[in-house]
């Protein structure tokens, strides 16, 4: 039987950049199942689950302008409210 992990990644190797999307929009860890990642796929990902920052590939961020902001506009921008911490408390 294929653990759990392998069959998401097959599930979500073969989206189009449309379904992909969809996918993201349901469940923002889809995101770490997907290959082709754009700027808005990423930012839906987050907006949906903002955990699902840490799939974010480094390539989609360095072809992102970058622009500094305030935790505030990133609330604004995400929809909700982030926390910066040192260390995720347990």
């Amino acid at each position: 039987m294929k653990d759990l992990y392998r069959m998401k990644q097959e599930m979500y190797r073969d989206y189009s950049p449309k379904e992909a999307l969809e996918a993201v929009k349901r469940d923002g860890y889809a995101l770490q199942y997907v290959k082709e990642q754009s700027e808005a796929l990423c930012l839906e990902a987050v907006k949906q689950n903002g955990d699902a920052l840490r799939y974010v590939d480094e390539r989609c961020l360095a072809c992102a302008p970058c622009k500094e902001m305030t935790v505030a506009e990133i609330n604004e921008a995400l929809g909700f409210d982030v926390r910066i911490v040192k260390e995720r408390t347990q």
